[in-house]
């Protein structure tokens, strides 16, 4: 029938049974046209569809689009042309065909519609149609066989229809041009991302990129050069979508949970849990035994919830991109097995000379082709893979966020910050990996049945041995891994430590430098480390048995299968067909092989995270029912029988609270320290839970202020309709506190008229307000105004009447070091052991009214004063400028630009060891070597079946050729072996070299560096980048080489093969290198901004979870989360950038290596004459894996260039200056000090060189056993005196003897062992009680146990089960701030020096600590000289001599009857303080 339809032949299969091949004119102007023209038209309703779908604004004409409406337009003439002369020749003497008028008239269709998808595409977005470029791509190849018909009959001669000819020549070249033009994109006003605007070859191609790649290559990448991500894959986008299935799936799964609970109440009645009895006794051992018995509990209670929900939601948030790239990998993976095919032809054709050239040439070009459409599928299938594994971690990220702010006090106690911010950190990043390669579960069992029944059509059963050497390696692979992880775990136990104890001593580091105590922790560490690098050198020798496995898998498997092949049978020879397509066959299969097991690993991991999100994020929220707001209420604020708790396994906290707050009312809430007064306004605030009883607010404007002024001047400015103040007060010292109250709270402040709460220990504020609450045990006691309570005569009154009786003269304010205010900022102190706490805080109270009635007949003396702290105050405020510039410059230099230097990685090879690098190279080539010797071989082998045949093939040859190529085989496994348990050794010691120097250099430096250096950047250096150089970066070392002798090895046999070869490498490698150039200067920065915009994610989070009661009180939620999405977007678009960086690149090479492959076949195909099949399939059979190998050898390059920077910021702390050597020649006399003589001679001491002097000539003699006060307020330099005593601060001038030794003579250490420092805040570090005390095991246990007696403390210790050697936890958390105290007076007792400097301590201890402290100190301490840093003034009034600072000199000095006879600063002090003589000093 299309025989007729043409009028000639449609197909004859001897057109191509001739060296000049062509297909029958008929079959190429019915078929060949029919195939694009009918994908068009099946596809084009889909099209339209979708742009009526997907419309936006029309956007306005642009020259690219005239341009090819103008082109198609042309296309458009010509069909009318061609159908006019189709018509015309219809002369009536010969019949034109049928298909001269139909192909013309199909044509005209095509191009009305063409125009007119072309036309609509202005609606959308993205201009280019995918379905149009690949119709253009189809009827461009499709009528290319027309075309070289066209050509040759026009070059033999023969008579065409000349006109014809023309119009299918300019037809065809118009096409070229649109294809061309559809490579371009069209930029649209509305878009921002040029990635959805991409014209469809731009995007398989990813150019759309080119831009960002050259600019990184220009100058180092900034986060303003990054495009922002679209509104798909916005934070907001995701959660949304996430958030509307999510609650459908939680929905299931709490009805199954429901379920199940009422399926195991049934089994179990009896099983209930007992809340823990609040008031047990609060002895450390039973609050330790309390804690394990609730962790048991909490674990029995918290072990079911709502399960199997989360990878539902997932699922259904991202099924369109988990099917698209389904379609995407299938058909890569059938691709995939082509190539053995292609090749195994090629070989056939390299072999059989009868066969045409043009066969070689056309599988050349399919070997091309089926490579590129792989390279397209594979690198868009990660493009979305990794799109996918973003998007994931981005909704759980932000979905754990937005929980984080509702959810209820129960369920976040279960959680610490560390938690909830491991939830958002490494469990997102777990489901981001697994969703990353989720595909390769299908696709590993898919290519692992392909390669076997392949296989097995060339070798017959043989396969199934080396398939079993295959499974058998599996276990044994799986024994190591195990063991790994398990050697894993033990060192990030390790691990934790280690950075457990470098937080410790960052944070004590002044402790260590005052006692000199460096060299034990420097110790502990390095025992630690020790540890941790013995179990990394064991996880690094199993690790490379692990690749020696993997290595030696396909050889063994080939060995074998050969062998089995060859011995089975005589009749079955290895010819260079099987033995190349089995090898690539096996190569392929070796990948899903070692893959398997590594998802199902990862995939175990992530069903962990997943179990621990899911019980996170359906939790149960925060349940603010029980307060209602009424805006016609008459009532401010009402408790009707309210009764709360923090915890419903726990007693209730507010009781029965029945109060009525009137609107406008000032209204203040006392109690003792535990009361419930801030229980009172949380619950008010909505963040406790309800057991019964509610609470009515007007309005719905509630500000809640915390204990700082930032807070209280927040909760100011909202102009809210009512104030809740949770003590603002008493952050503050007592005048500031008056300024507060007078100006802001109280009656005639900024707030009169609005309703205020107030919680308060200030009594002499409790006058002005309008009624007082007072509370005791969660329950009001008393509620009234001042003077009701007074007339009362009940709790309030009774008090209050103890507390005025018992103040007397001795009763005086103290300095508050801490306060932003001068000694005038006075901090009251009580003396008395009052009988309880309440009388205790309303004593305090009194005690500060008092001076301010006594401050007030003062004033006209106080004037100057207030006058000097304005001035000192802007004073500070300058020099304080100075070191925040500072800081902010280091903050800033922290983002490494550009290049690393080079004198880093020598650095890094200089600590792996020269030898060892020598050692391990030559390993690396001997195994390369005996890789091209096993390929000769195995290609000489198969040259064997022309010269045997089956009948005569000696068993001999065949045993040498099996023995040879097993041995070779062996030797490339034990080669990798040694080069790589060398190089772990190698990489090992230069991690403990790294690690070494840099601990050793952190404990030298000096003290101004760790007051300019947040904590948590050193201890990144000791956390993330020691880890990087322990496990990344020698992993990263030794890939690079492996990859770059596994390129140079496949190029060397090309070349061996074909010299010709060479010519063609140049190039390419000159491309390949300039593409990896280009690439890692971006890659770099990328990297290096993704890591610099994922901490505020995490930052952001930890700040809110710590401050979340705030955040609700002002209703702010909205707010944070959308900073939350902000931040996320923003480390977003760094991932979205780096994740098209790789593809970009991975584009690039893979069309290197395509070409490779094509040019390879292609020499094959040009000197088959003198090539014979074993070196075509030799040659081939490596270059096909070259593709793989090229692209990681730049993932390589890019990854080494990102992990050095580890070492290049290690090293930037191994270089930073020290302080003076701990010990010199010079050492100090045995003995010394032996009086304890202290001289400063016109000494001048600054914090750092670009700072002015803090102390400027300061000249004193202090005589042997002197006891000496030091007095002045703050910034008058009482600190920087002790620290120039111990040299944390050096002298700008002058000099300290002691004794007669200028202390800047004699090492540190020397110095400071033979002071005692008690300091300010008592550090403790965690270990042993022991060793707190005397970490160099110095004391005998007597003296350590007399040192404690002496400290009061004995039986506290006694008391413990575990004696001296209980464990203190991190920070000493598990002692009160009193027994600290007094373990660091301990600490002074067992120094036993002649000098004792003490820094008192103000609101640490209790009065009754305080007063054994000052008993143990004078009996003890008589012998000694003693220089006391006074905040009180009464402990100093018995010295010998009280020395007064004022800006850095001394203006006083002298003992204090003196100076209470001279009108000075110390005489105003004692007044201020009423101290009249030196006998007001009662303890």
């Amino acid at each position: 029938m299309l025989e007729k339809f043409c009028n000639s032949t449609f197909w004859n299969s001897s057109f191509l049974d001739s060296p000049e091949v062509d297909l029958p004119l008929c079959f190429e102007q019915t078929v060949l046209v029919w195939i694009p023209l009918g994908f068009l038209w099946l596809l084009a309703p889909w099209q339209f569809l979708y742009v009526y779908r997907s419309r936006t604004k029309k956007s306005s004409i642009t020259k690219l689009y005239l341009t090819k409406q103008v082109l198609v337009g042309f296309l458009l003439i010509l069909a009318v042309i061609d159908l006019a002369l189709a018509l015309t020749e219809d002369t009536g003497q010969a019949t034109v065909p049928a298909v001269r008028y139909t192909n013309p008239s199909l044509y005209l269709g095509t191009w009305i519609l063409v125009l007119l998808i072309q036309h609509s595409r202005r609606w959308c977005i993205q201009k280019d149609s995918w379905f149009l470029s690949v119709f253009w791509i189809l009827s461009i190849l499709c009528g290319t066989f027309q075309f070289q018909t066209l050509i040759r009959t026009l070059l033999r001669g023969s008579n065409p229809n000349l006109a014809y000819s023309c119009v299918f020549l300019i037809c065809y070249t118009l096409q070229i041009l649109v294809l061309i033009l559809s490579a371009f994109s069209e930029k649209n006003d509305s878009s921002k991302h040029p990635s959805t605007t991409a014209s469809f070859l731009s995007s398989i191609t990813f150019s759309w990129y080119d831009s960002i790649v050259l600019k990184g290559f220009k100058k180092p990448l900034t986060l303003e050069d990054i495009w922002d991500i679209d509104e798909e894959t916005k934070t907001k986008t995701l959660v949304s979508r996430f958030e509307k299935y999510m609650a459908g799936e939680l929905q299931k799964a709490r009805q199954a949970f429901q379920k199940r609970q009422q399926k195991n109440s049934q089994w179990n009645p009896g099983a209930r849990l007992h809340g823990l009895d609040k008031n047990q006794s609060q002895s450390q051992d039973v609050l330790v035994l309390e804690e394990t018995k609730k962790n048991k509990k909490k674990s029995e209670a918290t072990k079911d919830f709502p399960k199997s929900w989360l990878v539902k939601a997932l699922f259904k948030t991202f099924y369109v991109i988990l099917l698209k790239s389904f379609l995407l990998k299938l058909v890569y993976d059938i691709l995939m097995f082509l190539n053995p095919q292609l090749l195994k032809l090629l070989i056939s054709f390299a072999n059989d000379h009868d066969i045409y050239l043009w066969t070689g040439y056309l599988y050349s070009i399919l070997f091309f082709a089926v490579a590129l459409i792989q390279s397209v599928c594979l690198q868009y299938y990660f493009k979305l893979c990794f799109m996918l594994g973003m998007k994931v971690r981005t909704t759980i990220t932000a979905s754990v966020y937005k929980k984080a702010l509702t959810l209820s006090n129960q369920a976040r106690k279960q959680y610490t910050i560390g938690e909830t911010v491991n939830l958002m950190s490494v469990d997102s990043q777990k489901l981001m990996d697994v969703t990353n390669f989720i595909h390769l579960l299908w696709s590993n069992v898919l290519q692992i049945c392909l390669s076997i029944y392949f296989l097995w059509a060339e070798l017959g059963p043989s396969v199934l041995a080396g398939v079993g050497v295959m499974v058998l390696l599996i276990p044994i692979n799986g024994v190591i891994a195990t063991k790994n992880r398990a050697i894993q775990v033990k060192n990030m136990k390790y691990k934790d430590n280690r950075l457990k104890i470098m937080n410790e001593v960052l944070s004590g580091i002044k402790i260590l430098k005052y006692f000199a105590w460096e060299p034990s922790f420097q110790n502990q560490v390095h025992d630690l480390r020790k540890k941790e690098l013995r179990n990394l050198l064991t996880f690094g020798q199993l690790q490379s048995v692990m690749i020696f496995l993997l290595y030696l898998t396909p050889v063994l498997v080939s060995v074998i299968t050969f062998s089995v092949y060859v011995l089975v049978d005589s009749n079955n020879i290895l010819d260079a067909e099987k033995a190349f397509t089995s090898i690539t066959l096996f190569n392929i299969l070796r990948f899903p092989m070692s893959m398997l097991p590594m998802i199902v690993s990862t995939m175990l991991q992530a069903s962990v995270s997943v179990e621990r999100l899911e019980k996170y994020l359906g939790g149960d929220d925060l349940d603010t029912s029980a307060i209602r707001h009424d805006c016609n209420f008459d009532k401010a604020v009402q408790f009707s029988e309210a009764s709360f708790t923090w915890d419903h396994n726990s007693e209730v906290t507010i009781q029965d609270v029945n109060l009525d707050i009137m609107p406008g009312q000032l209204v203040a809430v006392v109690g003792t320290v535990g009361s419930g007064k801030s229980s009172l306004m949380s619950a008010m605030l909505g963040e406790m839970e309800n057991v019964h009883g509610h609470i009515t607010v007007k309005g719905i404007n509630l500000s809640g202020g915390q204990k700082q002024r930032i807070s209280l001047a927040r909760a100011t400015y909202q102009n809210s309709d009512i104030y809740i103040l949770d003590d603002p007060l008493s952050a503050v010292d007592a005048h500031v506190g008056k300024h507060i109250f007078n100006k802001v709270l109280g009656p005639s402040g900024l707030l009169k008229g609005k309703t205020r709460l107030l919680v308060t220990h200030s009594i002499h504020f409790l006058p002005q307000v309008d009624e007082i609450v007072v509370l005791g045990n969660g329950i009001i006691v008393e509620k009234g105004s001042y003077s009701t309570l007074l007339a009362k005569k009940g709790l309030f009154a009774k008090n209050l009447k103890t507390f005025i009786k018992q103040t007397g003269p001795k009763d005086e304010p103290t300095v508050n070091e801490d306060s932003e205010e001068d000694d005038y900022g006075l901090m009251p102190s009580v003396e008395e052991i009052p009988e309880d706490v309440a009388s205790l805080s309303m004593k305090r109270e009194n005690s500060l009214h008092r001076t301010f009635s006594r401050s007030s007949r003062s004033s006209s003396r106080r004037l100057k004063p207030l006058k000097d702290l304005k001035t000192r105050n802007v004073n500070i405020l300058k020099e304080e400028e100075e070191p925040v510039k500072g800081q902010k410059l280091i903050k800033k230099e922290f983002i490494q630009t550009g290049k690393v230097k080079f004198s880093i990685y020598l650095k890094y090879l200089q600590a792996i060891g020269w030898c060892s690098i020598f050692f391990i190279i030559f390993g690396f080539v001997l195994h390369s070597v005996s890789f091209i010797g096993s390929n000769l071989w195995l290609s000489a082998w198969t040259r064997d079946s022309k010269t045997f045949n089956s009948t005569n093939y000696p068993a001999s040859q065949r045993d040498l050729r099996v023995g040879v190529y097993g041995a070779l085989g062996l030797a490339q496994g034990i080669f990798v072996l040694i080069a790589n348990l060398w190089s772990v050794y190698g990489s090992v010691h230069a991690a403990s070299t790294l690690h070494r120097q840099l601990l050793n250099n952190i404990l030298r430096v000096p003290m101004s560096f760790f007051d300019t250096t947040p904590t948590g950047r050193i201890v990144n250096r000791f956390a993330g980048d020691i880890s990087t150089v322990d496990d990344t970066l020698p992993t990263s070392l030794r890939s690079w080489i492996l990859c770059f002798l596994g390129i140079i090895s496949t190029l060397v046999m090309i070349c061996l093969a074909t010299p010709v070869f060479i010519i063609v490498i140049v190039p390419l490698g000159i491309i390949y290198v300039s593409v990896q150039i280009f690439y890692v200067a971006t890659s770099r920065q990328l990297r290096r901004l993704d890591s610099v915009t994922r901490s505020p994610i995490y930052s952001h989070f930890s700040e809110t979870v710590s401050g979340l009661s705030v955040i609700r009180a002002f209703e702010h939620q909205e707010r944070f989360l959308k900073h939350n999405e902000m931040v996320t977007d923003t480390n977003q678009k760094c991932v979205f950038s780096w994740i098209t960086s790789n593809r970009w690149l991975a584009v690039r090479l893979e069309l290197i290596g395509n070409l490779i492959v094509f040019f390879s076949s292609l020499m094959m195909v040009i000197y088959r004459d003198t090539l014979s099949g074993d070196t075509v399939g030799f040659v081939l059979s490596n270059a096909l894996s070259i593709t793989q190998t090229l692209n990681w050898l730049v993932r390589m390059t890019s990854e080494i260039e990102t992990n050095i920077v580890a070492v290049e910021r290690i090293n930037e702390y191994i270089n930073v200056e020290n302080e003076a050597p701990w010990v010199t020649d010079k050492r100090p006399p045995e003995g010394w000090p032996s009086k304890g003589e202290i001289q400063f001679s016109n000494y001048q001491v600054r914090y750092r060189p670009e700072l002015d002097l803090v102390l400027k000539g300061i000249t004193c003699d202090i005589k042997s056993t002197e006891k000496i006060g030091v007095v002045g307020r703050t910034g008058a330099g009482k600190s920087s005196l002790t620290n120039s005593l111990f040299r944390i601060l050096e002298a700008a001038g002058g000099q300290i003897t002691i004794d007669g030794v200028d202390i800047a003579s004699i090492g540190l250490h020397d110095l400071r062992e033979k002071l005692t420092i008690i300091p300010q805040d008592p550090i403790l570090f965690s270990g042993s009680l022991r060793m707190n005390l005397d970490p160099f095991n110095n004391y005998s246990d007597e003296e350590i146990w007399k040192a404690l007696e002496l400290a009061h403390l004995k039986s506290f210790v006694d008391g413990l089960q575990a004696g001296l050697s209980y464990e203190v936890t991190e920070g000493g958390d598990n002692l009160s701030i009193g027994q600290r105290q007094l373990l660091c007076l301990a600490r002074a007792l067992l120094q036993k020096s002649k000098i004792l400097i003490m820094d008192e301590a103000t609101a640490a201890v209790d009065l009754e600590t305080d007063r054994l402290i000052q008993t143990t100190i004078q009996t003890e301490f008589s012998h000694c000289t003693t220089i006391t840093i006074a905040h009180r003034l009464h402990t100093i009034m018995d010295s010998d001599k009280v020395m007064v600072l004022d800006n850095g000199k001394i203006v006083e000095y002298g003992s204090p009857e003196e100076l209470l006879k001279n009108t000075g600063p110390f005489y105003f002090m004692a007044q201020e303080a009423g101290i009249e003589n030196t006998n007001c000093t009662a303890f």
